[in-house]
């Protein structure tokens, strides 16, 4: 049992008092924590929660809610957070500290120079002006030791959950005290839908392409929220097709960087995929763009999702044509023209199982503190009936 205290103190954490959501003190310490977060250039992912974390972009947040004067944080939360996704962690601390709590922040086994850059900011905060603070967040570092999920399972609230069902499985092996809750964030998956003719007439083409690019090749597809699927509707479907995949081939070709194990990888998932339905590749000029041409989709599809640019793709006539694909595992549906107005009419007509966010091509890795359909403020906080 190797634990490593990377900032804070875990015992400090459990006796620390619960706060009111958005409290003053900790928006100061977010909007000093974005100050040096956003200068940095290597990480956009580490910037960009910088950018997320500025006091006004906060207040707005809190703006939204009219019952704040009757909250209180829940007391310790709990965080287990992904091993291939380096700034989940700081998003989950966010939403714990933001809604008034204690945080224990198990970070990625992995060595991530993301998390480094955040951790050595926050223990600067911690170092300074920022002191009072220090006893509200603790970021710790293991290997899967029950022991250790044990301990830290048995003094918190709330435990937060982020990974693949065999780490929640893992971790619910470690009993809760018996009014604790917990927040699971389980595998999930993402499809986008783009409408053919839009793109067509689209005069901004490469920024569609990075716009796609960040929503795929920058996570490598390991995030829930990078799409899997493509449907495309409209009229002019193959002009568009050639035009969009030669653009991401290109920007993929100039930025990313293909392993040959990769490529064979993806190889080999298409004829895995291509041994139990049926399915046909598009040929393409090299590795970077893998695109599968699917006759039907549903859930089972999902069992053969791989990433390095792994794309399933499909042509549909109208909106409804993607439910067989929408059960409770879909978690975002990325669009590129369509109107927001058609989105609404959809989910509200036919009520999907999945889908808890429908966001533009470009915005399926912003966070907000609605995620997978839990208010996290609100789930991470206690109301008082007076």
């Amino acid at each position: 049992m190797i634990l490593t205290q990377l900032a804070g103190n875990w015992e400090a954490a459990v006796n620390a008092a619960p706060l009111a959501p958005f409290n003053d003190k900790v928006l100061e310490f977010f909007n000093d924590l974005s100050k040096r977060l956003t200068k940095v250039r290597e990480y956009s992912d580490v910037a960009t929660f910088g950018f997320w974390c500025r006091k006004a972009a906060l207040q707005k947040e809190k703006a939204a809610y009219d019952d704040l004067d009757f909250r209180l944080g829940k007391g310790v939360v709990f965080h287990s957070t992904p091993s291939n996704v380096p700034v989940n962690f700081a998003f989950s601390f966010a939403a714990g500290l933001l809604a008034g709590n204690t945080n224990i922040v198990r970070l990625p086994g992995k060595d991530f120079e993301q998390v480094t850059i955040i951790i050595d900011a926050i223990k600067e905060l911690f170092a300074g002006n920022h002191a009072d603070i220090s006893p509200y967040l603790c970021f710790v570092k293991y290997l899967p030791d029950k022991e250790l999920h044990d301990k830290f399972s048995s003094v918190c609230d709330v435990r937060v959950i982020w990974g693949g069902d065999g780490t929640i499985n893992e971790l619910r092996q470690s009993p809760l005290k018996p009014r604790a809750t917990e927040l699971t964030f389980a595998d999930r998956y993402s499809i986008a839908v783009i409408n053919a003719d839009e793109y067509v007439k689209a005069e901004n083409k490469p920024r569609i392409a990075q716009d796609f690019y960040n929503d795929t090749y920058f996570s490598d597809q390991n995030a829930c929220t990078s799409p899997r699927i493509i449907f495309w509707i409209g009229d002019r479907k193959k002009e568009a097709q050639k035009a969009f995949w030669e653009s991401i081939r290109v920007l993929a070709k100039e930025k990313y960087e293909l392993a040959p194990v990769q490529a064979v990888g993806k190889l080999t998932m298409f004829y895995k995929t291509a041994a139990k339905i049926p399915v046909s590749l598009t040929d393409s000029e090299d590795s970077y763009v893998t695109r599968i041409n699917v006759n039907d989709t549903d859930e089972d599809l999902m069992r053969y999702k791989y990433n390095s640019g792994f794309f399933f793709e499909h042509d549909i006539n109208e909106l409804k044509d993607i439910l067989p694909i929408c059960g409770e595992r879909l978690q975002t549906l990325i669009y590129y023209g369509l109107v927001k107005e058609k989105m609404v009419e959809f989910l509200a007509e036919y009520k999907p199982k999945g889908i808890d966010r429908a966001v533009p091509i470009g915005k399926s890795m912003d966070f907000t503190l609605t995620w997978d359909g839990y208010d996290l403020i609100r789930q991470l906080s206690r109301k008082i009936i007076i």
